[in-house]
């Protein structure tokens, strides 16, 4: 692998590990306000409007921080009928092929992301619920999620052409 592109895949995967390994801990916030709210509604009758919706938020920052991290760890699910018993090398094979499709689309929610986050900061956009709250910074963290995975992605394919040629 040329100098250059181990710098940028050593540099990916260091933000996504210090990002992805942040993020994990998002789960104990959503399960405190969940636990809060469910604590508050049955013990105390005071449900709070904006609980869930927080939750949610946090669940979604969650997963989309965490997208590029879980590539490292090898953590997303794969149809591996075939793919299991391959060798690495014919594994990054395989990958060199599909990898460009998975850039393509990761591409494709990039660029649907930033029109998004354009549209929430120009038009002031908030969710549709009774609490209504802005959607600017959840939608702040889906694009750097999303760029993220892709710049993970982009990093990925190289590491498998560094396989597939026997260098790794």
């Amino acid at each position: 692998m040329l100098k250059p592109i181990k710098i940028f895949v050593n540099s990916v995967e260091a933000v996504n590990t210090v990002v992805g390994k942040a993020s994990m801990y998002l789960v104990f916030a959503m399960g405190g306000i969940l636990l809060f709210e469910s604590v508050s509604r049955t013990a105390f009758d005071t449900p709070h409007i904006w609980a869930v919706e927080v939750a949610q938020f946090v669940m979604a920052a969650y997963y989309l921080l965490g997208g590029g991290y879980s590539m490292i760890i090898e953590g997303h699910v794969r149809m591996d009928l075939l793919y299991g018993r391959w060798s690495k090398q014919r594994k990054a094979v395989a990958d060199l092929v599909t990898g460009p499709i998975l850039i393509f689309y990761m591409v494709v929610l990039f660029i649907g992301s930033i029109s998004s986050l354009q549209y929430a900061i120009e038009y002031k956009q908030k969710s549709y619920t009774p609490w209504g709250p802005p959607l600017v910074p959840i939608k702040i963290i889906m694009t750097i999620g999303i760029f993220l995975m892709l710049l993970q992605t982009i990093a990925e394919w190289f590491k498998d052409l560094s396989r597939a040629r026997g260098e790794k």
